[in-house]
C-alpha cells in the first residue's frame, strides 16, 4: 500500500498540469472541467499528504479546493 500511495504524487502532478492547461481555455465548459480536474488533483494530493503527514500541504490543498469550487460557480453558463 505504501508504494501505491507514493506513486500517487505522479498522477496528482499530471492531473494538476492538465487542469492548468484547461482553465486557460476561452470555452467556459473546458474551464469548468479544468476546475473539476483541479479538485481531483487536490484530493490526490490530500491522500498523498495524509500518508506522509504533510499537514501544510493538506491545508494548502483544502484551501485551493475551495477556490476551485468557487471557480466552477463563477464559470457556469
Amino acid at each position: 500500500m505504501d508504494e501505491f500511495i507514493d506513486f500517487l504524487q505522479w498522477p496528482a502532478m499530471l492531473v494538476t498540469l492538465y487542469a492548468a492547461y484547461l482553465i486557460g481555455s476561452k470555452r467556459p465548459d473546458r474551464r469548468i472541467f479544468g476546475f473539476s480536474m483541479f479538485i481531483l488533483s487536490n484530493l490526490l494530493w490530500i491522500v498523498w499528504g495524509w500518508h506522509d503527514e504533510a499537514w501544510a500541504l493538506i491545508a494548502l490543498q483544502v484551501a485551493l479546493m475551495a477556490m476551485n469550487v468557487r471557480g466552477i460557480f463563477k464559470n457556469e453558463h
